[in-house]
């Protein structure tokens, strides 16, 4: 299963939680989040990375120029839209980046949005759940209502993210279990404070995790 830990800004700490297991890194591309990091420091942190590790930068309601950019500057391996980009920004997205990983977020508030996420699927690498809030656009430590899940069956790989912990994710991951889920993605949940994470929490995320591998 695919672990993704978001909301990276230190070198240390992305070093630590890669060699801690995490399959994808990432990090905030958006100057309003009190986890942005610039693409200067991206490129120094994975420079550092393991080349196994995925390097994804997380981008909302920009332009492709922009995105193109900065995914160069910062050597990343993906990009994930957050924002309110349309189907028809994905394709022309892909047109720009061809080798690189696609992922779209979309935040979860009604079944509806759901039914959404088809059209999508077929645009984009990968799926990612995230929790529904009025104002901000992730990281806010709220969950889906993870009974919405069990019918939740898009053509393409999908990521769990939405106020999951080491504590809450092993229901979650059950909750999620289905066709072509993939993964998990925290942030806030294994966080001190936005953008300063507790190695511990990432720890006791991955002791956690290996009870599902040993199932």
């Amino acid at each position: 299963m695919r672990v993704k830990i978001c909301g990276i800004t230190k070198l240390d700490q992305g070093m630590a939680i890669a060699r801690l297991g995490a399959d994808a890194l990432g990090f905030i591309c958006v100057p309003a989040s009190p986890r942005y990091v610039s693409p200067q420091t991206i490129r120094l942190i994975v420079e550092q990375l393991p080349q196994n590790v995925d390097r994804i930068g997380v981008f909302a309601n920009t332009t492709i120029e922009n995105i193109c950019q900065v995914a160069v500057e910062s050597n990343l391996s993906g990009v994930q839209l957050h924002g309110d980009e349309t189907a028809e920004y994905c394709t022309a997205l892909r047109e720009f980046l061809p080798g690189i990983e696609i992922i779209k977020a979309l935040r979860v508030k009604t079944p509806e949005t759901l039914a959404a996420a088809a059209i999508y699927a077929l645009r984009v690498d990968t799926l990612l759940l995230d929790a529904y809030h009025q104002t901000q656009l992730g990281g806010t430590g709220k969950t889906i209502d993870w009974m919405m899940l069990a019918d939740f069956k898009p053509p393409c790989p999908w990521l769990l993210a939405g106020g999951l912990t080491a504590d809450n994710v092993l229901n979650a991951i059950d909750s999620a279990r289905g066709n072509n889920f993939s993964g998990i993605d925290l942030s806030s949940g294994v966080e001190i404070a936005p953008g300063d994470k507790d190695l511990t929490k990432v720890a006791q995320l991955f002791a956690n995790l290996t009870q599902i591998a040993n199932h």
